[in-house]
């Protein structure tokens, strides 16, 4: 009984080293697989994306080379600043996102679904960016229409300045008094625009009011000679002085004079400034408001 005990121990035993074994097989042959196949992976597709990518790098390179020369090409020609940035901003991403795409087809990725997500997210994105998105088509529409450009000064949504800078979304004006203002693109190509720089010459206008006493054939001279002897302002077409308005109690003369654009400012403050200084040289008044005052004594004194 002993001896059949014993027996089946053994047995029991073997059996056991047995399966130990085959597991320690199995289990040896099946990282051996997973080897096996990660080194013809490697052979095959990753030498593949690996020359892929160093392709891509290349090609990468070559597009920023390309990419300068369009640029110092339009500097060269004397474009636009920002449209010469806005065309080589635009070739060097795009020409890179289709290389990126080829790329991923080329190793094998499924770019129909890739461009299913992009598809998805520019919808969202495009709801929630509506104002950004109006910015940058006004911002194209700027540079191809091109109502400004750079330096001239401008008038637009109660904003006035010189142009320092149009960029894709805001456009960069400095005020009179240094500031810096940005107005949003989209409404700026939707708006009233009021160039101040694009024209050579410009008008200067003037009212002036004097009383109804004074002569007003000096009054129209004085002004004329006032005007006519400052060298900046234009001889064509020539200086007009005439009446413009009679009010309650002054009669208003209307000046206008042709100057240089660069000039407006300066024969404006200079004529504001002599006018005065002439009336009172030739005895001319300008009205100004009165009060009088009636003192009433006690009607017992």
């Amino acid at each position: 009984m002993i001896g059949t005990i014993e027996r089946i121990l053994f047995a029991d035993e073997t059996t056991e080293a047995i399966t130990t074994a085959e597991d320690k097989i199995t289990s040896r042959t099946y990282w051996e697989n997973k080897l096996d196949e990660v080194l013809k992976w490697i052979t095959t597709n990753g030498i593949k994306m690996l020359l892929a990518l160093i392709v891509l790098f290349i090609l990468f390179k070559i597009v920023n080379v390309i990419a300068r020369r369009i640029k110092k090409n339009m500097v060269k020609r004397e474009c636009d600043p920002t449209f010469t940035i806005i065309v080589t901003n635009v070739f060097r991403k795009g020409i890179k996102i289709l290389l990126f795409v080829a790329y991923l087809a080329f190793v094998g990725i499924d770019t129909a679904s890739i461009g299913a997500v992009i598809a998805s997210c520019g919808v969202g994105i495009g709801l929630a960016l509506q104002g950004s998105l109006s910015n940058l088509a006004g911002g194209i529409i700027i540079v191809i229409v091109r109502p400004f450009k750079l330096g001239d000064y401008i008038e637009a949504q109660g904003e006035g300045g010189t142009v320092e800078d149009i960029r894709i979304f805001y456009t960069y004006i400095a005020t009179p008094d240094n500031r810096t203002v940005m107005i949003p693109n989209g409404v700026l190509a939707n708006g009233v625009i009021r160039n101040n720089s694009m024209k050579d010459r410009r008008r200067v206008d003037f009212k002036f009011s004097v009383s109804y006493d004074s002569d007003l054939k000096l009054v129209k001279e004085t002004l004329l000679k006032l005007v006519s002897n400052d060298a900046r302002v234009l001889k064509d077409p020539s200086p007009f002085a005439q009446i413009s308005e009679y009010g309650n109690s002054s009669i208003t003369f209307t000046v206008r004079a042709w100057v240089k654009a660069t000039d407006y400012w300066n024969v404006y403050f200079a004529i504001m400034e002599q006018v005065k200084e002439e009336f009172d040289n030739n005895g001319i008044q300008i009205p100004f408001n009165q009060l009088d005052v009636t003192i009433r004594g006690n009607k017992n004194e």
